[in-house]
């Protein structure tokens, strides 16, 4: 049975490279139920505690971005969504964990480099022990296939180590190793500003990134003022190998169309950006303006989003149960 899990942080408003670089992922993933399978998500609320929060906007971010994820396409009866801090044993398999990994593993981990900088005295434990959370998030599900982008497949394998590791020190094949699912699609959405960059929220300029939330007019002001070359687009992608801004609002278009760069090129090679960029912002609109729509309905309803959450933990709690308690056993926490 194939059982998916992923999770998201409740860092504020998503933007188009989340929607499809895995949130489309994660709608497609759904129809993992007809087969008999399961799919997880969650909003990673213990993850953002590993930096400076202000309490409020975590609970409200929480809300919003769940509402986000339900606007998106993900169905509760079709796929468990929750919060992460509603089901316990993350933290607490997270624990357990922490004896099996190593310092040296995680001192190796690129994003704790990344992230600490130069000043890993001042960083929290937490952020050091990121990963070893994430190893439980899907570890605790016996996960088989877990949705990741290219920035996160090292966490995975850290994931896959301490699994291993667990199983052999206590004898016990309990902790099913969890393969990559990285979209074929969009594996990668750069910047509109930076075509060498990953599209992000922490980029200081909001013209770099398209929001969910976003109006029509400012998705077509942002997708106008891209940053482009003079060039024409070519017939062939191997003329986008140098044109980094020019590659990724053809992959975008692409990605929303769900068709190939190849079929992209077809139709508009020849052209230059004065053309194909009204025609990029008719799509990211047609795409994204039906979500927006159904997120401000469902933050009319911030109860029900809530409630939405507290059934998945539920069903969330139930799963994760067995595992918790064999890992517990098997070191002795439980005769």
């Amino acid at each position: 049975m194939m059982r998916v899990v992923s999770g998201i942080q409740p860092t504020g408003n998503l933007h188009l490279g989340n929607y499809l670089g895995a949130i489309r992922q994660w709608v497609a993933l759904q129809d993992n139920a007809q087969s008999g399978g399961e799919s997880l998500f969650f909003l990673a609320d213990l993850h953002a505690l590993t930096v400076a929060i202000d309490p409020r906007d975590l609970a409200a971010n929480t809300i919003e971005m769940a509402a986000t994820l339900l606007a998106a396409g993900i169905d509760p009866d079709r796929a468990i969504l929750f919060n992460q801090a509603r089901v316990p044993a993350h933290a607490e398999l997270c624990w357990i964990l922490n004896g099996t990994a190593r310092m040296g593993w995680l001192n190796r981990m690129t994003q704790w480099k990344d992230k600490a900088g130069k000043n890993r005295e001042g960083a929290s434990v937490g952020l050091f022990g990121y990963p070893v959370l994430q190893a439980a998030d899907v570890l605790v599900y016996g996960a088989t296939h877990v949705p990741v982008g290219d920035d996160q497949k090292q966490h995975l394998e850290l994931a896959r180590d301490i699994a291993a590791k667990f199983n052999g020190d206590f004898g016990i094949d309990l902790f099913t190793l969890p393969e990559p699912l990285i979209s074929p699609a969009a594996p990668r959405i750069m910047s509109l500003r930076d075509g060498t960059a990953k599209m992000s929220k922490s980029d200081p300029s909001p013209a770099s990134r398209i929001a969910l939330t976003d109006s029509d007019d400012e998705i077509a002001g942002k997708l106008r003022k891209a940053r482009t070359d003079a060039g024409e687009l070519p017939a062939d992608p191997a003329g986008l190998a140098d044109r980094a801004e020019a590659r990724n609002l053809v992959t975008i278009y692409a990605a929303l169309a769900d068709i190939s760069v190849e079929a992209v090129l077809a139709d508009h090679a020849g052209k230059g950006f004065g053309q194909f960029k009204p025609a990029l912002a008719d799509l990211a609109i047609a795409t994204l303006a039906p979500i927006r729509d159904r997120l401000t309905r469902l933050l009319d309803d911030r109860a029900g989003v809530a409630a939405v959450l507290e059934r998945g933990a539920e069903r969330a709690r139930a799963l994760a149960a067995p595992t918790l308690l064999a890992a517990q056993r098997a070191t002795g926490l439980q005769v």
